[in-house]
């Protein structure tokens, strides 16, 4: 459990450091999460640890129990932050607390791996994810609610060819461990890096 809090703490350090290169109208770009800038993915990855057992319960009744709504407030409460605000609070909470914090800080992991590359892919600034962080992440990924992954990769076997990971029973869907990961958690631009026979049964569940 520590490495994995371990693990999260680094990634969220490098999210930072990344977020510091952003231009002003970078940070008004679209992302790969549909409808959301890189302000508001921002907003929404620094919202959770922040939030105490009686906040994060309101503001889920708030949301009526749906996840996207949920998020909404979340990011309406943090979207009118400047970037060094929002950046700070980040470099506030390295450490994974609260909602974050479970699994052993897997959730914070998975979320701020696949949000900063929700940001870098649209803004075509690629990176080289740690295998370590990728392969705990892809273990993660198949079973956390809230990305859907298990719906999509039922069925499938999963290989990441970069990083000697793989899980799952069936057609075979491979390929890099970030693609893989993305494509898993519903970002269809990651499809078109990935092979097999299980693409294709991805796609289909994608709608793609």
């Amino acid at each position: 459990m520590k490495a994995v809090a371990r693990l999260a703490r680094e990634e969220r350090a490098d999210f930072a450091a990344f977020l510091r290169t952003l231009t002003s109208a970078q940070w008004d770009a679209p992302t790969l999460c549909a409808e959301w800038t890189v302000r508001e993915v921002v907003a929404h990855v620094v919202d959770y640890d922040h939030l105490g057992f009686r906040e994060l319960l309101g503001q889920v009744v708030r949301g009526g129990l749906r996840l996207n709504r949920i998020n909404a407030l979340g990011i309406a409460q943090n979207s009118e932050r400047t970037p060094d605000e929002l950046i700070a609070r980040l470099e506030a909470r390295l450490d994974p607390r609260g909602l974050t914090a479970a699994f052993g800080g897997r959730v914070a992991l998975l979320d701020g791996l696949i949000h900063q590359q929700d940001i870098r892919r649209p803004l075509g600034l690629p990176r080289e994810v740690p295998p370590e962080r990728l392969r705990h992440a892809l273990a993660f990924a198949r079973f956390a609610p809230p990305i859907k992954a298990f719906q999509r990769a039922r069925g499938l076997r999963l290989v990441a060819t970069d990083v000697g990971w793989s899980a799952g029973a069936g057609p075979e869907l491979r390929g890099h461990g970030e693609p893989l990961l993305m494509a898993i958690a519903g970002r269809r631009p990651a499809l078109d890096e990935l092979s097999g026979p299980g693409a294709a049964i991805l796609a289909s569940r994608m709608g793609a």
